[in-house]
């Protein structure tokens, strides 16, 4: 929102939220009637602007994958500064102008007669398109623009497009209504010209279209793109074609680089920022991150795709959770699950930094179905193993075995790598320690009995032992769990582990393998408080649900804009913080297999570190 919002400033569909989409029903729907009817003689112009719409949301979707991709490695970023989830929501509805733009041009289409009946392809047309953009457009939009960093203007319309420091391409299109409406009249200009002296031509729309998305899009990137030796071979070009990181200062200094896409008029007023050019050299000279923490993940759902860094933005910044337009798109999800299947290699979801050092996050390309998989456990080793081998030779300190990748049946906690790789000079974390500190912590004073239920692992066998240890019952519902826990417990502690076929405890530590028929039999009031990383499925609701072990970030942990799978904003696993504690903390050790690092020490430098618990609902 702009600093002192103008008229005009909201749209027209504010109030229909993710809805508005449906304005478009009776466009497409009298379309596709009046095609059936004229069969053979239809208009296909009208067909043209529905599939434009099509391409231009496909289009912007592959500009937002690969700018967050890219910025995550950090190869040629432009910009150090963190994105937000503020600035995430601020640009949640980049398709207004896509949606603006279509309902204009069927309205034209229906009502202009010269604009039915448009033939594919003029090239005199797109000659004429191309002449008035270079000339008139691009002369009064660096003007227009000019006049909107007057205070006046900047304060009521363009400051919410400057709110942006750190662009991405969808930052482009982030105007109030009255402004997005101005640039619409303006880049109408070429097509209008061209519509009246009867030269006007499908493909020359779509074509001039796409240069307006394609060049915003990739100006508003946070990574240099262009390169330098283009400009080498071509110098007029320079003149004629802006890059990232030219457009980039004017989000940064403001008051340079106003031009549209062709830096000449800024080159003549003399409005051109002299760090310009050095700015393209750093941003092309700037090499691949090199994180001191990495941590090592896996995709989950098929439509946890979607919910990476760089799928759906929208998406991606809150939980994650199953939407029923995914479904719709089934046959791109399981092209997504093939082509992860056939990539086989590790890739990068996330960028962060925190207290000087870089953290990234990375996926492993499989799903959680494919860890449940006897025949597929040598590969996903492998892809794990080669994962821990890139982290060290690229220099990483702490790598950090996230969800699955640390499953006991599958790499015991970790302990294979280091048997197999003893050679190994990163530290591998499985974060035990802490995930075992934050359920203790969970925990309600006065509590004196506790039942387990689920899949019992390296943080239920520590959990149970620090209660036993503390006087508190343990009690097992499955006498196989029960016999697990008592020789884990051994004979000191055995005293306070018992068999219950009774549920009458209030406090349930669950883990995965919760049935639907277990939660049914809980009290009312009944608190689960998972110990694994998979939350259990929210069936009562007189009953309490705590988040899977996780703590919230402090307000310095920078460029977190995405959920981490099904935990809120700003909120990130134990399992991940552990890492990271462990290298800020430079603890020479591995945590994995049977080692459990001192609970209480892992606790106190985690909080000394500023992250902190989930506000835990009263219990009993």
């Amino acid at each position: 929102m702009a600093s002192t919002p103008g008229i005009l400033t909201d749209w027209p569909w504010k109030q229909l939220g993710n809805y508005k989409h449906v304005l478009l029903a009776p466009c497409v729907i009298h379309s596709v009637h009046e095609l059936a009817r004229k069969g053979g003689d239809g208009d296909l112009t009208i067909l043209s602007i529905f599939l434009l719409f099509i391409w231009r949301v496909i289009h912007a979707q592959i500009w937002i994958s690969l700018s967050r991709y890219q910025t995550a490695k950090g190869k040629n970023r432009i910009i150090d500064k963190s994105l937000e989830f503020e600035q995430v929501d601020r640009e949640r509805n980049w398709d207004d102008q896509i949606l603006l733009t279509t309902i204009i041009y069927y309205l034209v289409n229906r009502n202009l007669k010269a604009a039915s009946y448009v033939p594919l392809w003029r090239l005199d047309g797109a000659i004429i398109m191309a002449l008035v953009h270079a000339g008139p457009v691009e002369f009064l939009y660096y003007w227009f623009h000019r006049a909107l960093h007057h205070h006046y203007l900047y304060s009521r319309y363009h400051s919410h497009h400057h709110s942006s420091i750190v662009t991405e391409p969808i930052t482009s299109v982030i105007h109030p209504f009255a402004e997005i409406f101005a640039y619409f009249i303006l880049f109408s200009i070429p097509q209008l010209v061209s519509l009246f002296t009867g030269t006007l031509s499908i493909g020359a729309v779509l074509l001039y279209v796409t240069y307006i998305d394609f060049m915003n899009y990739m100006g508003h990137c946070n990574f240099e793109i262009v390169p330098k030796q283009l400009f080498s071979l071509l110098p007029p070009l320079k003149h004629l074609m802006y890059t990232p990181s030219f457009h980039s200062l004017h989000h940064t200094q403001f008051r340079t680089n106003y031009s549209l896409f062709m830096p000449f008029y800024d080159y003549i007023y003399g409005t051109m920022d002299i760090a310009s050019d050095s700015l393209h050299k750093k941003s092309l000279e700037r090499q691949e991150e090199t994180p001191d923490v990495v941590h090592l993940t896996h995709l989950t759902t098929p439509q946890s795709v979607y919910h990476l860094n760089f799928g759906f933005a929208s998406i991606a910044s809150w939980p994650l959770a199953s939407k029923w337009y995914l479904w719709t798109m089934w046959p791109i999800t399981v092209l997504s699950m093939m082509l992860t299947w056939i990539y086989g290699r590790t890739f990068i979801v996330e960028l962060n930094s925190f207290k000087k050092l870089k953290l990234q996050s990375w996926a492993i390309p499989r799903y959680t179905i494919h860890y449940s998989l006897r025949w597929q456990r040598e590969a996903v080793n492998n892809l794990i193993q080669q994962a821990i081998q890139e982290a060290d030779d690229k220099g990483v300190k702490v790598l950090s075995l996230g969800l699955l990748n640390k499953a006991n049946e599958l790499n015991r906690n970790g302990e294979l790598y280091i048997q197999k790789h003893p050679e190994l000079k990163l530290k591998i974390v499985d974060g035990s320690s802490l995930a075992v500190a934050l359920v203790l912590n969970s925990i309600p004073k006065g509590a004196t009995q506790v039942l387990f239920r689920g899949k019992l692992t390296k943080v239920a066998y520590g959990i149970a032992f620090s209660l036993c240890r503390k006087g508190i019952q343990v009690a097992a519902s499955k006498e196989e769990e029960y016999e697990k826990l008592k020789i884990a417990l051994g004979t000191k502690h055995k005293s306070n582990l018992i068999f219950s076929k009774c549920c009458s405890q209030k406090i349930w530590l669950v883990g995965e393998g919760l049935t639907e028929d277990e939660q049914l039999k809980a009290l009312k009031g009944t608190a689960f408080i998972p110990f694994s990383q998979f939350p259990p499925k929210k069936l009562r609701k007189n009953c309490i649900y705590l988040d899977p072990p996780a703590m919230v970030a402090p307000s310095s942990f920078e460029n977190l804009h995405t959920c981490e799978n099904w935990l809120p904003r700003r909120v990130i696993s134990a399992w991940r913080v552990a890492g990271i504690v462990h290298a800020l903390e430079g603890w020479n050790v591995h945590e994995c297999g049977d080692t459990m690092l001192q609970i209480d020490k892992v606790w106190q430098a985690t909080l000394r570190h500023g992250f902190h618990p989930l506000p835990t609902p009263l219990l009993v």
